[in-house]
């Protein structure tokens, strides 16, 4: 009898045992996971971002799709003003050798720089199993002036990267915390209701 009890002890233990480090791992490997996936959704929201200021450089607001967006990256180009000489230099101010050159580019061929960038894989969300990014874009009046402010704004809520993971008391953690302080659940870029320079809520 004791070696029966003395067994059910030992097993309940181990149970006891495999629970608790179950308990305490999953809360680590879904944080684990949970950073990797933000940092590849960042940088996706990162090159719309980019691609957006361009756009707005050109059109002078942003763009209110992805379609026009990807259209302008592809398909248009972008002016640029070269200087050569020194107007502090008087004797080639007088030989005529300073002057101002505007130069066009290929949209695509200066937005990025270097950076290789998948444009019709831009709207989709990293991990998101087809889901695409929410984004919008705006005019908003600012200060006493009414001075007209272009804006726009690009979303990723947990749930659309995250919702895979098997682990819901975790994502709702995350919900609750920022349900709490006031913040967009996710990854945000901009703001349709004030002028933010465009910010990411990662970079706070």
């Amino acid at each position: 009898m004791k070696k029966v009890l003395l067994l059910v002890l030992t097993a309940c233990a181990a149970a006891a045992g495999y629970w608790l480090y179950d308990v305490i791992k999953s809360p680590i490997e879904f944080s684990n996971v949970a950073e990797i996936r933000k940092t590849a959704v960042v940088e996706r929201i990162k090159d719309i971002r980019t691609a957006q200021r361009a756009y707005r450089r050109v059109n002078g607001q942003f763009a209110p799709s992805f379609d026009s967006l990807i259209n302008f990256v592809k398909n248009d180009s972008m002016q640029f003003e070269i200087k050569m000489g020194s107007a502090d230099d008087s004797i080639a101010v007088a030989e005529g050798r300073v002057k101002t050159e505007i130069v066009t580019i290929a949209a695509k061929d200066t937005i990025f720089g270097n950076k290789q960038v998948n444009l019709d894989e831009l709207k989709f969300i990293p991990f998101g199993n087809g889901a695409e990014f929410k984004m919008a874009a705006t005019i908003i009046e600012t200060g006493n002036q009414g001075l007209k402010v272009p804006v726009f704004c690009a979303t990723a809520e947990y749930k659309t990267y995250l919702g895979d993971l098997n682990n819901p008391q975790e994502l709702v953690n995350m919900y609750d915390v920022d349900k709490t302080v006031g913040t967009y659940p996710g990854i945000k870029v901009g703001s349709l209701e004030r002028a933010t320079n465009d910010a990411g809520n990662w970079e706070n």
